[in-house]
């Protein structure tokens, strides 16, 4: 079956880095686009970045652009995503996520939070 398990998460100053990272298993990694998502508390699960099949086409949200690189390792079926400068307002849980034509998978996610 699909599966989707992040890493990563920890506690960090402002200003601080994390890198996260997803290992996904069950299905065909290298053909489909994979996403960051992140939840803070209270409110509604956001789009913090995606990357296509090939890596030739990211996105991020407006609020991460500039701080944020997502990355993906075809061979090694994993997706990071590295946190420079980070903000007491990224405090969230960040999931990953695999759109797939089986349907969509999210990992458990893992808890980032960034106060002094």
């Amino acid at each position: 079956q699909v599966r989707l398990v992040e890493s990563g998460g920890g506690s960090v100053q402002p200003g601080g880095s994390l890198a996260l990272s997803c290992a996904a298993s069950g299905f065909i990694f290298s053909s489909y686009s994979m996403y960051w998502y992140r939840q803070a508390p209270g409110k509604e699960r956001e789009l913090v970045a995606s990357i296509d099949a090939t890596s030739r086409r990211k996105t991020y949200g407006d609020s991460v652009k500039g701080r944020f690189t997502v990355s993906r390792d075809n061979t090694k079926k994993t997706i990071s995503l590295q946190m420079t400068g980070l903000k007491p307002e990224d405090t969230a849980v960040y999931y990953c996520r695999a759109s797939t034509n089986r349907g969509l998978f999210w990992g458990q996610g893992t808890q980032v939070t960034v106060s002094a």
